[in-house]
C-alpha cells in the first residue's frame, strides 16, 4: 500500500511525549516510520530515537535538548501543557506559551526543512483571540523578543491580576494567535506549514484537573458538543498527525477545533449551556 502519510524517515520532535496526547502522537508517528525525538519532564517509555528530560519552564533544559536534536527537522509537534490548577500564572504561561515561542524563534527558525510542518496543540480555551480588544494583547506578547522579554511582559500581565482559569486561557489564546502569525512567516520563508489543534475535553494526565475546573464530569462532557463523553487522547493525536502528513500538504493556517461541534454550535447560537468556561465569550 502506498505511504500516503509520508512520515517514514522524517525527523519529528514532540514535546509532552510522556503521556496523553503527546504520547499518543509519538506512538502514531513511530507506527508510520518517523524518527522521533521526544521531550518531557516525566519518564518517556515509548521507543523513540532519543528522549530528553526537559522542564519547559526552564530555558536551559530546552537549550540542552536542542544541542542534540538534528539540525534539520521535518515536523515539530508542540503538545506539552499544564492546566494551571497546580502551577501559578507564570509557570503556566511559560510552559503553555513561552516555551513554544522560544523553541520556534530560536531553533525552528533555523532548522525546519522546506515543506515541513509545525503543529501546536493549544486548547478550546484558545478560541476568541481574534476578537477586538483581545487580539491587541495577543499581538504584544507574540511580538516580544526572546525568552527574557517575553517573560517580562508576562510578568506584567501576572501583576495585573490574571488568575483562576484566565491564567490558563490567556496563554492559550496567545499561542493560537502566535501560530497564525507564524503561518505567514514560515510560509513566505520556506513553505513550512503551521497549524494549531484546539482540543475539547480530553482524557489525559490532566483530566482530573480540567474536570474539577469545569465543576464535575457531567459539565466537562457538555464541553464536547453532542459527543456526550470526553475524547480519548488518540482522537486528538490522529488529526494532529494528519495535519503534519503529506495528505495535508496544502493545509496551513488552520486552527482546528476538535470538540465534536461545541464551538460551531456556540457560533450559530444553539449552544448556550455548553461553553467550556463561562468567560469564553468575553
Amino acid at each position: 500500500m502506498k505511504d500516503y502519510f509520508g512520515y517514514k524517515g522524517k525527523v519529528c520532535v514532540v514535546t509532552g511525549a510522556a503521556s496523553g496526547m503527546g504520547k499518543a502522537t509519538v506512538e502514531l508517528l513511530l507506527e508510520l516510520g518517523a524518527e522521533v525525538y521526544a521531550m518531557d519532564w516525566a519518564e518517556i517509555t515509548t521507543p523513540v530515537k532519543k528522549l530528553f528530560k526537559v522542564d519547559l519552564s526552564m530555558k536551559n533544559t530546552i537549550d540542552a535538548a536542542f544541542k542534540e536534536i538534528p539540525n534539520e527537522i521535518d515536523c515539530f509537534f508542540g503538545i506539552a501543557g499544564v492546566s494551571g490548577a497546580k502551577t501559578d500564572f507564570m509557570k503556566t504561561a511559560t510552559i503553555n506559551f513561552t516555551a513554544n515561542k522560544y523553541i520556534t524563534d530560536e531553533y525552528l527558525e533555523k532548522r525546519m526543512k522546506p515543506s515541513g510542518f509545525i503543529g501546536y496543540i493549544t486548547s478550546a480555551a484558545g478560541l476568541n483571540w481574534e476578537k477586538p480588544g483581545l487580539r491587541d494583547e495577543m499581538v504584544k506578547i507574540s511580538e516580544a523578543k526572546g525568552w527574557d522579554e517575553t517573560t517580562k511582559l508576562l510578568e506584567s500581565y501576572n501583576n495585573s491580576g490574571l488568575k483562576d482559569q484566565m491564567a490558563y486561557v490567556f496563554p492559550k489564546r496567545a499561542m493560537t494567535y502566535y501560530a497564525a502569525m507564524m503561518c505567514r512567516h514560515f510560509g513566505e520563508k520556506n513553505k513550512v506549514r503551521v497549524c494549531c489543534l484546539l482540543p475539547g475535553q480530553t482524557i489525559s494526565g490532566l483530566s482530573d484537573e480540567f474536570v474539577a475546573m469545569r465543576g464535575g464530569i457531567e459539565n466537562a462532557k457538555l464541553a464536547n458538543g453532542f459527543a456526550g463523553r470526553l475524547a480519548e487522547s488518540k482522537e486528538m493525536a490522529e488529526p494532529m498527525v494528519y495535519l503534519g502528513s503529506d495528505m495535508a500538504s496544502f493545509i496551513s493556517g488552520v486552527m482546528l477545533d476538535v470538540d465534536y461541534g461545541m464551538n460551531c454550535m456556540t457560533n450559530v447560537g444553539v449552544n448556550e449551556n455548553r461553553t467550556l468556561f463561562k468567560f469564553f465569550s468575553k
